[in-house]
């Protein structure tokens, strides 16, 4: 099963350069997450064929406006909408006080429920797993308590031969076990083993979210053999000071960590607003590590 990943917005700090602050859209098995919500994320969902009935899991990745000002904009418009289903929101434990005080300065009750689920500082965490998919957090190192998010999409199994299963009299309903890796026993007692009708699924793959973090391996065995990263890179590594400072990340660094986590992509962005044009970002990361690319707002990618 594949992931898609779509980028919205992909600046740092402030719209700039035709670029829009942090947020994108996951696709895993005909569910979609938002991972951040910057400020216009719906006109940007609007412009690029998202639709928001189809959000049931937002993430937020910590209280920096720029990763979720847009946030109750959306919240307010999917009640306008109609929205009945519950929406399960993940942030930082304040973010719920933040709604709240939106809804009731505006008089405002929402039609559907929000199930909110604080995420604790400095930990890591197994947030949503189902049979599909499967999201955890991990704490990053930025200014304040900070999130990334690794977005898993399961494999649903072993591999069922049905021709091999009709040769050992396995019936169709014993599918699911041999999905799950069990033997099936005949009722003559023979005992058909599992490899003998099943092959393995697919690889599952993986998708990190890393946010706004300086420079660090600290969440490393998170992300590790992620067959995509997302990292930020708000600045080329010229200005490496000035990211230690600021608590972000250089493209050369973003490469760094990509390659010390044997990924198999490495998306950049969260890109300071004082760079016009990123061609020195991708060239500054390939040379670290080659499968690098540098995200584009409006561009979905198979992962």
């Amino acid at each position: 099963m594949n992931i898609k990943l779509t980028i919205l917005g992909n600046n740092s700090a402030i719209p700039g350069n035709d670029r829009h602050p942090s947020a994108q859209i996951i696709d895993i098995h005909d569910q979609q997450f938002l991972a951040d919500c910057g400020e216009g994320t719906q006109i940007q969902m609007q412009r690029y064929g998202i639709r928001r009935k189809r959000i049931n899991y937002i993430f937020i990745s910590h209280l920096h406006g720029d990763h979720y000002f847009g946030l109750i904009g959306l919240l307010t418009s999917m009640g306008l909408m109609g929205r009945m289903n519950p929406l399960y929101l993940f942030g930082p434990p304040a973010l719920k006080d933040i709604i709240d005080l939106h809804l009731s300065v505006a008089n405002t009750v929402l039609p559907f429920e929000i199930i909110f689920k604080g995420l604790k500082e400095n930990e890591a965490e197994i947030l949503v797993d189902t049979p599909y998919f499967k999201v955890q957090s991990f704490p990053t190192e930025h200014r304040i308590p900070c999130h990334g998010f690794l977005f898993t999409a399961k494999n649903n199994g072993r591999k069922i031969n049905p021709e091999k299963c009709r040769e050992y009299e396995i019936p169709s309903a014993f599918y699911r076990y041999l999905k799950e890796g069990e033997d099936y026993i005949r009722k003559d007692g023979f005992e058909v083993k599992n490899e003998w009708v099943t092959e393995p699924g697919p690889k599952e793959k993986k998708y990190a979210y890393c946010a706004d973090t300086k420079f660090t391996f600290s969440f490393l065995e998170y992300i590790k053999e992620a067959d995509a990263i997302y990292h930020e890179s708000t600045y080329l590594h010229e200005l490496k000071e000035r990211a230690e400072e600021r608590f972000h990340t250089t493209a050369h660094q973003a490469a760094e960590l990509a390659l010390k986590a044997n990924a198999g992509r490495l998306f950049l962005g969260h890109f300071s607003s004082k760079y016009t044009i990123l061609d020195d970002f991708y060239e500054e990361a390939t040379k670290v590590f080659p499968n690098t690319e540098v995200s584009v707002e409006g561009m979905s990618y198979e992962i």
